[in-house]
């Protein structure tokens, strides 16, 4: 088993205050947040969202590189971005969807099987399996 860690220091009130997230694992990055640049645009800063899409793509990505590597036809590439959607809903704000865009060059895969790998690692993926009640969109094609 493999744990990972992530840190926010966060200070003032919600509307006008601000945090950094740290990445505590990899020590790779120390990231600026605010509930602006989850509601208003990023201005330079993160947002939990932003920080869910790239978990996402990321895993989806690796996830079906391993699918074709398994059938026989592993991928020269693999292009994944992941759009979160948040806002409004109900009482409060959600994140409301996940649109997966996939493109991939994949040599000897047949349209068919790429679909089929496309599909299955979206059902499978670590992240995919995590964000289960949000729906999740795919557009997968090869280059």
């Amino acid at each position: 088993m493999t744990d990972r860690n992530a840190t926010t220091q966060w200070t003032g009130p919600l509307q006008s205050g601000s945090g950094n997230v740290t990445l505590d694992s990899s020590g790779t990055a120390q990231l600026p947040v605010t509930w602006a640049s989850r509601v208003e645009g990023p201005d330079g800063r993160t947002s939990p969202e932003e920080l869910i899409a790239a978990a996402h793509s990321s895993c989806y990505s690796m996830q079906l590189a391993g699918l074709l590597g398994a059938a026989g036809t592993p991928p020269e590439s693999i292009g994944t971005s992941a759009e979160v959607s948040f806002g409004p809903k109900g009482d409060g704000f959600a994140i409301t969807g996940i649109a997966l865009t996939v493109r991939a060059k994949v040599p000897g895969a047949t349209a068919e099987d790429f679909d089929a790998a496309a599909r299955r690692a979206k059902e499978i993926c670590p992240v995919s399996v995590a964000l289960a009640g949000t729906a999740i969109t795919l557009d997968a094609a090869l280059d």
